[in-house]
């Protein structure tokens, strides 16, 4: 009898731990019980009782059977915890497909500092002596209604026939900080402020301190070919800047700014990304401005490990005499992001 009660045990317990096992099957027609994690970039985390741990794209997934409460952040960063499967390679709560025009994201990561610093050298002997070194870096984070990113570089290259007879090309020094406070989905206002040097263009510094508003048309949006960021900014600076033989200026100027970002589909973590600002001064614009661009790609080749490739542009409407306007830099180098 006691044998019998035990042997009845172990299949009930048995039959409670299939029920309670998630299950998917895919388009192939493949089935896979074990646990589901969550969501992330379309993708599915699930570890099979099989196989281990396993990344399975939504869309080859005919249907996900599943208990597990998931996070739906919407797009007006409202949030909510629900049982979220997949029919048929989309994602549905409550038996209905969850409408995805209005969701920000699934199972996003927690809130948390992100950022990177990349580093880039030569040194070359023989008819040409020279050395060059960058070394760029950058943190971010983003609330539910604000967001701070910061980032700064040093650049020295130096290059002659030989040794005695090297000259600097470059020494610049940059440092950029800025504040945005989400009113709406999409509207945001800043501060900002913004510290550098480059002594081959005599700049003893230039300092600048702004705010303005801005309108992220995209966040991490979707379309097929990858997910795209774009955001625009207008608003005032202050300036502030000494160049090496004139005396200090300081005056009120207009920015505008743009930047965008593409996580291009076709190639796994390999990111585009372009930004453009332009400060023309108030009761001078025509002659007087200041533009800053860059262009570039990011591969990101493990977790922690990348590599940048980007060309860098800057530009004074009025410098010292002898002093050209424009600086162009090519930027080639490994980073770790965390």
């Amino acid at each position: 009898m006691k044998t019998q009660l035990l042997t009845a045990t172990i299949v009930a317990t048995l039959a409670a731990t299939v029920a309670l096992a998630d299950k998917v099957t895919l388009v192939s027609g493949s089935t896979l019980t074990g646990t589901a994690g969550d969501f992330s970039g379309g993708k599915l985390k699930f570890t099979s009782d099989d196989l281990g741990d396993l990344t399975i794209d939504v869309k080859k997934i005919a249907s996900l059977e599943s208990d597990k409460m998931h996070v739906v952040r919407y797009r007006d960063m409202s949030v909510s915890s629900v049982p979220v499967t997949v029919v048929d390679g989309e994602y549905q709560v409550a038996g209905a497909a969850l409408d995805m025009a209005n969701v920000k994201d699934l199972d996003p990561a927690p809130e948390a500092w992100h950022g990177s610093v990349n580093f880039m050298g030569t040194v070359t002997r023989g008819n040409t002596v020279g050395e060059s070194a960058t070394i760029t870096a950058d943190v971010r984070r983003r609330w539910e209604k604000d967001r701070f990113t910061a980032n700064g570089g040093y650049y020295y290259a130096a290059s002659g026939d030989s040794k005695k007879d090297k000259q600097k090309t470059t020494s610049r020094f940059e440092l950029l900080a800025q504040e945005d406070h989400f009113w709406t989905q999409k509207f945001y206002s800043y501060v900002n402020g913004k510290y550098e040097t480059d002594r081959v263009m005599d700049l003893e510094y230039r300092w600048r301190l702004g705010l303005g508003g801005g309108y992220q048309w995209l966040e991490n949006d979707d379309f097929g070919f990858g997910k795209v960021s774009f955001n625009q900014e207008v608003g005032l600076s202050y300036v502030g800047e000494k160049y090496e033989h004139d005396s200090d200026d300081k005056y009120g100027a207009f920015r505008y700014a743009h930047h965008l970002s593409w996580e291009i589909a076709a190639i796994e973590n390999l990111t585009f990304a372009h930004n453009l600002e332009w400060l023309p001064q108030v009761d001078d614009w025509a002659d007087n401005y200041i533009i800053d661009a860059d262009a570039g790609i990011v591969y990101q080749f493990s977790a922690n490990w990348q590599l940048i490739a980007k060309v860098e542009w800057d530009y004074k409407s009025q410098v010292s005499d002898g002093v050209k306007h424009s600086d162009l830099r090519y930027i080639l180098g490994l980073g770790y992001t965390w």
